[in-house]
């Protein structure tokens, strides 16, 4: 085992005192910056899991709400969806990946007052692009419906994030730089660019029309990839070997992991397009690149199984590795479904059903979301020095976030498939299709409210530790007792 698979730059010869003062340092650096980061993420969250469970309802019962035109499925549904992207999972992702990448560098948050204003930008931004949607200025663009003056607003909050994260680097002790770092650092300069050249390509200087397609769902599969995947994953690479105290497995292995990710990703999104008018070799592309993502994908999974062996037991008392492990198990799991969705055979299938949504669910909720969740436990006692209020709330959060969202997505990929099937048969009516689906969007609906509740009590966990209602650090709020 080489020094460089270490969790946390420990093969530097540092005192245990000058690595409590550095983290200290660290952390009181941190503390406003993130902590206005993470609120802004929550807030946001709690108020896409209302737009969703609206849109949700509508799709068994459409009268619901149906008077008011600002809550019509084809307004709350985009809203729901930008809201959760930019509002809760992009800032969580810019709050956990500078606050990992500081720690890592060792080189505490050096423009925090530029932060601070890049976090209230960031709800400006997501609060004129909601508006906007709801009133009825969506672009209509999948993930990309915001207005473009939010879109504006958003690309400009980002450039603080940029500007520190190059800033840590550049003052990192010397040493090995840690795998997260690679994969934050990347995704922090994936993001706007993605951004950016859909916004140019589809908005402000549209390519011809026939183009635009191919960009949307460029952007649309790599904003998942290269933006909230690499945070993800850089989550995963340094809270797991941190909470069960054991080296990486192979430092080799995120090597292969993290260079063919950023190979292979960026041709996906095209077979989204299957049996469009658009060029063969485009489509066939992005077939090949979707399948080689079983490269990256079994060496990330590979290496964090091995680094867990042994160490299985931690699950019981550690809350933000029960989270993180979940995630990267769901990771797994979600690319190897995404690669197979995107063979023709079965693209036929699911394509245009309800099995595609319960895919995206997979990814964004049960890989990025409950990663987010689980580096949240972690991070916000050592920016506050506060621990959290209940292991009982926790576990509470824990079982209805990862039951809601495991009985979300076998329940409609199943209604999904069966949705397709009945699809291809030309002697099935088309509003038969649609009854069909009916009990399994209702069973969606069920799913969505375990979630949403388990986002509350998150939600009020978080308050009860920001108001210093809760007990200074010292005792861990653990799930079961640690064992010695």
């Amino acid at each position: 085992m080489t020094s460089a698979s270490l969790p946390y730059n420990e093969h530097h010869q540092e005192t245990p005192e000058t690595g409590v003062r550095l983290r200290v340092e660290v952390d009181r650096a941190a503390r406003e910056p993130i902590t206005a980061l993470f609120v802004t993420a929550v807030f946001w969250l709690l108020l896409g899991s209302v737009l969703a469970l609206v849109s949700s309802i509508k799709m068994h019962m459409p009268g619901f709400l149906a008077d008011a035109a600002w809550l019509t499925f084809g307004r709350v549904r985009p809203g729901h969806l930008d809201t959760v992207i930019y509002g809760w999972a992009s800032a969580s992702s810019m709050g956990a990946g500078l606050w990992m990448m500081s720690r890592l560098c060792r080189a505490p948050i050096r423009y925090r007052r530029l932060l601070l204003a890049s976090a209230a930008l960031w709800n400006v931004g997501n609060a004129i692009g909601l508006v906007g949607v709801l009133a009825g200025w969506s672009t209509s663009v999948e993930w990309l419906e915001y207005p473009p003056l939010a879109a504006l607003v958003l690309t400009v909050a980002f450039l603080p994030v940029m500007v520190e994260a190059v800033s840590m680097v550049r003052r990192r002790q010397p040493g090995h730089v840690y795998v997260s770092q690679w994969y934050i650092l990347a995704g922090i300069f994936w993001f706007p660019w993605l951004y950016a050249t859909a916004q140019v390509l589809i908005f402000w200087h549209p390519v011809s029309g026939p183009a635009q397609p191919p960009v949307n769902w460029w952007f649309a599969h790599n904003v998942l990839g290269l933006w909230f995947t690499p945070v993800g994953l850089a989550a995963a690479y340094y809270f797991i070997p941190k909470i069960i105290g054991k080296p990486l497995h192979s430092y080799y292995l995120s090597m292969v992991g993290f260079w063919s990710l950023a190979f292979f990703y960026a041709w996906n999104g095209m077979h989204h397009l299957i049996g469009g008018p658009f060029p063969a070799w485009l489509i066939s592309v992005s077939v090949v690149a979707s399948v080689m993502m079983f490269v990256p994908v079994i060496t990330v999974a590979v290496n964090h199984h091995l680094t867990m062996r042994g160490s299985f037991g931690a699950l019981r008392w550690s809350p933000t590795l029960r989270f993180v492990v979940f995630a990267a198990m769901s990771y797994t799991l979600v690319s190897f479904q995404g690669s197979l969705m995107a063979i023709r055979s079965l693209n036929r299938l699911t394509h245009f059903t309800h099995y595609t949504i319960a895919h995206a669910h997979l990814g964004m909720y049960a890989f990025v979301t409950m990663m987010m969740f689980g580096a949240i436990y972690y991070i916000v006692p050592r920016l506050t020095g506060r621990e959290w209020p209940s292991a009982t709330a926790i576990k509470a959060h824990f079982w209805l976030c990862a039951i809601g969202v495991i009985f979300y997505w076998l329940e409609l990929s199943i209604g999904g498939f069966l949705q397709g099937l009945a699809l291809l048969d030309e002697k099935v009516p088309f509003i038969a299709t649609v009854k069909l689906t009916l009990p399994y969007l209702e069973l969606r609906s069920l799913a969505g409210c375990m979630m949403t509740l388990g986002h509350f009590i998150f939600a009020w966990s978080l308050w009860r530790v920001l108001a210093g209602h809760t007990a200074a650090t010292g005792k861990a709020t653990l799930l079961a007792p640690q064992p010695a």
